[in-house]
């Protein structure tokens, strides 16, 4: 398979070793400073773009990718709800492919099965409350995670007591607290730490006077994304229209 990369980080470098030992090929590589290269034979000739970007410029660079035909998968977050209507007219009507989720580890989606399983029995308990909370490295520019959105947004579907998500507190990297919001009972705060190099902490904790219950899903590495990536873009190298995490891996 030819991959493109749009994104020439850390994480763009992992991917781009993990696809070469799985037998692909890497036929262009874009980053801030060669962003013409989106009109080069080589950008066209690939078969999946892989985006991992900032929240600011990653849906330009699906629309550029779409605008030469190649697929894309992205793992940028912090933008995709606002553009999601319009991404999904234009897999529906005009044929484009976008894999896009908030997280492509493997582990974080099997805590997401169990996030939901969870959440539908605490549905009938509503002596506990729920609370979540991510931890991320410095870089990370955007708060809560859009993995934290995700399972928050996977409880509110089964917790008939929760109406939506909300801010909770934003721990800077000094250790300082920057912002802080007390949720009303039917809000699900979500915590937010900039801590180290950490690839990623997210915690759910259900608690009650009794006792409480936490799942942790601790990244050691964005290995795990950067595979899952990968497998997300050979799912999508054989796949047409708006692609999912729940597509490519199925716990039902």
């Amino acid at each position: 398979m030819k991959i493109a990369l749009i994104g020439y980080g850390k994480m763009g470098r992992m991917i781009e070793e993990i696809a070469l030992s799985r037998g692909h090929v890497i036929v262009c590589r874009i980053d801030v400073d060669n962003k013409d290269d989106f009109h080069s034979d080589a950008f066209r000739s690939a078969d999946v773009a892989i985006e991992f970007t900032a929240p600011a410029v990653a849906y330009g660079n699906v629309q550029r990718a779409f605008e030469v035909g190649v697929k894309v998968v992205s793992g940028s977050t912090g933008w995709y709800a606002a553009h999601e209507p319009e991404l999904r007219r234009q897999c529906a009507e005009e044929g484009r492919t976008l894999f896009w989720s908030s997280n492509f580890s493997v582990g974080v989606y099997i805590c997401g099965a169990v996030n939901r399983f969870l959440a539908r029995i605490m549905n009938r308990f509503p002596e506990y409350d729920v609370r979540m909370s991510e931890v991320h490295h410095v870089h990370k520019l955007d708060h809560p995670s859009g993995t934290a959105i995700t399972l928050a947004e996977q409880i509110i579907g089964e917790v008939e007591r929760k109406a939506h998500w909300t801010i909770g507190s934003l721990t800077a990297p000094d250790g300082s607290v920057v912002a802080e919001h007390e949720p009303a009972p039917d809000e699900l705060a979500i915590d937010s730490i900039r801590r180290g190099e950490v690839p990623g902490i997210h915690s759910i904790t259900w608690d009650s006077e009794a006792d409480s219950i936490t799942i942790t899903h601790d990244a050691h590495s964005r290995r795990g994304f950067a595979l899952g990536a990968v497998l997300a873009a050979e799912f999508t190298a054989t796949h047409s229209g708006l692609l999912t995490m729940e597509q490519l891996f199925s716990f039902d």
